[in-house]
Formats: C-alpha cells, structure tokens, sequence
C-alpha cells in the first residue's frame, strides 16, 4: 500500500484543489513587460511571497483535511473553491519568479526559492479567466469520485478500503477477477474525459511558466534538468531490473502451478488480479502462494501477533510513536492523538487512503486512515510517521523550504524505519517471543517476502509517471489512454489485465494518485532510498548480522544524525541532504540489490531452466 505525506508547503504546491489567496493572477505579458528587476527587488518578492503562501496554509490544511475526512457537496465545493483560488495564486507567484529568475547577484537562498515557486506547482492553471475554477473543480471532482468508490464481490457493492483487504485473502481467480473489473469499470472509466480536459488545462498553465508541458515541469524539481532527472530514473531501472525479473520468473511458476495454464500460463505475462493487490504494485499478499518449501513459514504472522497481544489502532499507533522516540525525537503533541483520523467513521464518506498532514507548519501533525489490526497497517503507520517527524524536523525552516530534500526522500524515511520491523525489534517490543525468533535457515523466505512488496512495487512505481509524462506531452492521445497505460504495464510489470480492455476504459483512474494529481516517481525513488538510509542506519549503528535483520530501534546516535538531515528540509540540493546521512550524494539502487543478494541468489537456482521474461 502506498501512502502520501502531505506538508503545508507540498500541499500547497501540489494540488488543484487547495487553498490559498484568491487574487487573479497577473497576465504573463504584463509581467514580462516590466523594467529589468534588482536582486533587491527578487528579495523582496520572495520574502512577501513566503509570508502570502504561510498566511494561508493552514486554512488550507484545514480545508483539505474537512474535505478528505468529510465528503459532501458542500466540503468538494468549499474545496473546489479554496483550490480555485489557490491554484491562481500559485500561478501569479511562479510567473513573478520567472521574471525574477535570471537576476544578476542572487543570493543563493533567493535564487533556490525562486526555483521552487516556478516549478512547485503540480497542475498550472493557465491565467483564462476560468480556468482555475474548472482546475480545482474537475480534480475534486476526480478525488471525491474516487474516495466514494465501488466495487462488487459476489455481486455485491463493496468500498475501496475493504476490496483491497479482499483482493489481499481471496484465493478464487473468479472472484479476484470480478474485483478487479468492477473496480476499474466503476472508478475509473467515468473520469476518463475529466483527466483528458484536466491534461488540456494544466499543459497551457505550464507552457505559460515556460515549461514544454507538465512533464517537463513535475521533472524539473530535482535540483537538474528534466530530461537529466528521466534518464535518472532509467539509469537506476536498469540496476534493479534483472531482481525484479528474477522474481517475476519465480512468482509466475507458483501462480501455474497453484491455477493451471488456463488461468495462468508458465510463460509471457501475469494476470494482474492475481498478485493480491488491486493494482498489482506488491505483491506480498500472495506470499502464502510462492513460500518457499521449509524456509518459506518464517514462523509468525505481524497481524496474527498484534491480535494475540490485544493491539487496538490506538496501541498500534503508540507503538509506531515509540519507535521514534527510541531514537531520541520527542513525542507527538497531544493533538496528533485528539485531531487524526485513525479509524474508518461508520457516518460518513471519507477518502481512507493513508497520508499525513502538517497542518499549521508548527506542530499540528495528523495522520488520516482507516486503520485495521493487521500486518501491512503497522507497517503504514510507521512509514506516515516517518512524515509527521520529518515535518516537525523542517519547521523551523523558511516556508518555502519546509518540504523533504526532493519528494523521495519524504516517502522514503517511515519506509526505511519500517525496514527495522525485524523480528530483533519485535522482541525488543514484547511481540514475538525470542524463541519463535526464526532461525537462518528461513532467511530466504524472510527475504522472499520483503522482496513481495519492495521489489515487485519497483516497475510499478516508475510507470505511472511514464503514462503521465507520455500523457502530458502527446506521445499518449487522448484516444489512446488505455493502450498507452496497459503497454507500459507490459513492458514494465509484465502484467496484462484479467479481461481485455478498450478505449472506453480508464484504467490508471483507478489509482488513487491518478485523479489526485500526485506525482508518483517519488515513491520509485524512495523504494531505492529507503535501503541507502536503511544500510547506513545500520552501519552507524555497529550492526554485524545480516543486513536484512538489522534493527537501529534505541539508537540515539543514529537518531540524531538522521534529525540533522531531516531538519534541512528542502534548504539545499537533495545531494547535499543525502549525504548528511549516508556519505554518498548519488541515488542508488546497489543498497537494495546489497540487500537482497542472497535471495537473487537463491531465485536464479529455483528459476534454472525455466523461461524468463515476457
């Protein structure tokens, strides 16, 4: 399960469908007819644009937050609103930047806070009367559309959190089927002309900010150029790809051998509704499928051991908090307990998919779920706190610095916390008794179901935004969305949808971060990251055993070095954040290959002789 972190400053910039002031935004002619601006004078801008944008971020928040936990008419057009509004000054201010952008004698601190007003936006509304009001209208629309959702499962409705708990359990190719194409039908075909006038909109927004099209403007804020930042991401593709093959060989033999050649075949690509999850992104669900023979019962079960031991969500967030503060970050404030949304509300509408808001840019932190008593739910709460200490850490910063180094680095501190979920911290926590410990020999199948989730999520997290950024530029049409989306699909997952699919379809609206507009390769990079502060942790700590058992729990002296890279915030280039903590200023993916040599190791024997790829 993916989850967002939301701080004042990247909500703000991110979606439509926030709220800020409501003056009309300057015509890029008349910004561009001005005399030649000072560096005094860019300053000055900036200095008032961070006190407009921190005026009124937490309105924003609060709006946002009412409408996420509270879905109305009233609260979508009160957010719809506040979003049209937003998304025009956020227009105003990045066209401003732009003429202050070439500035001789700029600071360091100016120039980089220009940088982030003209690119920080996520859907551009174009300066047409309008246009911003249709922005925030169409993408809450969108969202809401979302969070309401259907599915069927034995011909009956079903809502979003709870078939995707199902598709995790249910063994049967019928029904996984009938999920799976009720809710792509019903979630996501009827936005399909919403996204194609959204695409419309936004890509004017963006050219009047001097940026190609939206692609090119999500690519341009990590600290290099956009197509520099694109062939990033295939460069460390190809560093994981031949782990995520070797998985792939080794999960489609289990799936014929459990359903036969007529449901799965021993060759070409997998059916995506059966890997446990709806969109196939993890697949560790499934694990009790392609267990290994002997090692593969790692000898117990999170969720089983939280059930034992009594653990409500509220004992599971605790826990989550005290992880934190063995490290040595003070407690949450009393209002994390008071204000956050921890349960699902049995009276009302409310978008369940987990994130964690800062509120007031100070120390109102929230997490918004829908939490169950299981495995996969203590480890979200850990990743959504990795946002909430990560938030607090950056608020002391300016306004338009309180954001992580780049977008990755947000999703991918709970990530790497959550790694230390090792059967050493289980014990250290009272869940597991130390002699249901597993012993080395299950260290494969302890790995094989990391690797179920964190390397099966790798192709999924780079192909969202490869629709998009194809989307966004015309290389995908608009009467080829659903082609578009199920090749890349193919391409990099290897996967191909239960039942065929056309035109009429809208597949990727079926995804949360879809109609939302959030932008998706951060989560490709944190699930890299996440091993390269993981090994480091492990390394300050003095840990000698295998790495993928390493636990930093207690570690004051990890906890502080990491506090040092959180409390930069986004104030320098995310290379300079980086090596805060891990010594090394290049993203990687050799940590998490490092991290999973043995089971490659161990897949390559199992996949001997059989046919590999699709």
């Amino acid at each position: 399960m993916i989850r967002t972190g939301i701080s004042s400053l990247a909500l703000i910039l991110s979606l439509a469908a926030v709220p800020a002031f409501a003056d009309e935004a300057a015509p890029a002619a008349a910004v561009a007819a001005t005399a030649a601006p000072t560096a005094a004078e860019a300053d000055a801008f900036v200095a008032r644009a961070e006190r407009e944008l921190a005026d009124f971020s937490t309105p924003a928040q609060q709006a946002a937050w009412i409408n996420a936990t509270y879905i109305t008419d009233d609260t979508d057009a009160i957010a719809a609103k506040f979003g049209a509004e937003g998304t025009e000054m956020q227009v105003r201010l990045a066209l401003e930047a732009a003429k202050y952008a070439s500035t001789p004698g700029l600071s360091f601190d100016t120039k980089r806070k220009i940088d982030i007003l003209r690119s920080g936006l996520t859907l551009p509304a174009p300066t047409t009367p309008g246009a911003a009001t249709e922005l925030s209208t169409i993408v809450t629309r969108m969202s809401s559309g979302y969070g309401k959702g259907r599915g069927m499962l034995d011909g009956k409705p079903i809502n979003g959190s709870d078939i995707e708990a199902a598709m995790g359990t249910t063994r049967d190719p019928a029904k996984t089927k009938e999920m799976w194409v009720s809710w792509h039908d019903n979630v996501g075909a009827p936005m399909r002309s919403d996204y194609a006038r959204q695409v419309e909109i936004a890509n004017k927004g963006a050219q009047e900010l001097g940026y190609a099209d939206v692609g090119a403007l999500w690519r341009s804020g990590y600290d290099m150029k956009p197509d520099e930042f694109a062939a990033l991401t295939d460069k460390l593709w190809k560093q994981v790809e031949p782990l995520y093959v070797a998985l792939h060989t080794y999960v489609r033999w289990n799936l014929n051998e459990k359903y036969g050649d007529a449901v799965q075949p021993k060759t070409g690509p997998i059916r995506a509704d059966l890997l446990g999850n709806m969109w196939a992104q993890e697949w560790g669900n499934i694990y009790d499928v392609v267990a290994p023979k002997g090692a593969g019962d790692v000898g117990y079960d999170t969720g089983d051991l939280l059930k034992e031991k009594g653990y409500d969500p509220i004992k599971m967030f605790r826990t989550g908090e005290g992880f934190y503060s063995s490290l040595g970050f003070k407690p949450l404030p009393d209002t994390f307990w008071a204000r956050s949304q921890i349960v699902k509300p049995a009276d009302r509408e409310v978008i369940c998919h987990a994130s964690a808001w800062d509120v007031d840019s100070k120390d109102d932190l929230r997490i918004k779920m829908c939490t169950k008593v299981n495995g996969d739910d203590f480890v979200t709460i850990h990743h959504e706190m990795g946002h909430n200490y990560y938030q607090r850490a950056y608020n002391t910063q300016p306004f338009l610095y309180q954001n992580g180094a780049n977008d990755g680095f947000h999703e991918a501190i709970g990530d790497f916390v959550a790694l230390s979920i090792t059967p050493d911290y289980l014990v250290k926590i009272g869940l597991l008794d130390q002699a249901k410990v597993p012993t080395p020999d299950k260290d494969i199948g302890l790995l094989l179901k990391q690797a179920m989730d964190k390397v099966a999520f790798l192709p999924f997290g780079l192909l969202i935004d490869k629709w998009r950024w194809g989307v966004f530029s015309g290389q995908i049409p608009a009467s080829g969305y659903e082609k578009g989306w199920n090749d890349l699909r193919l391409k990099y997952q290897g996967l191909v949808p239960p039942v065929p699919r056309d035109e009429t379809k809208f597949d990727p609206g079926a995804k949360y971060h879809v109609p939302a507009a959030v932008p998706y390769t951060r989560y490709f990079l944190a699930r890299l990251l996440q091993f390269q502060f993981y090994q480091a942790a492990c390394k300050q700590s003095g840990w000698k055993g295998p790495l993928h058992r390493c636990s930093f729990y207690g570690n004051k002296a990890v906890g502080e070095k990491l506090n040092a890279m959180l409390a930069m915030g986004q104030s320098k280039p995310w290379p300079d954040a980086l090596q805060t903590f891990t010594g090394t200023r290049e993203i990687s993916g050799q940590a998490m290959v490092d991290y999973f040599a043995p089971l490659k190791a161990w897949l390559d024997k199992q996949n001997k002789g059989k046919p590999s790829g699709w």
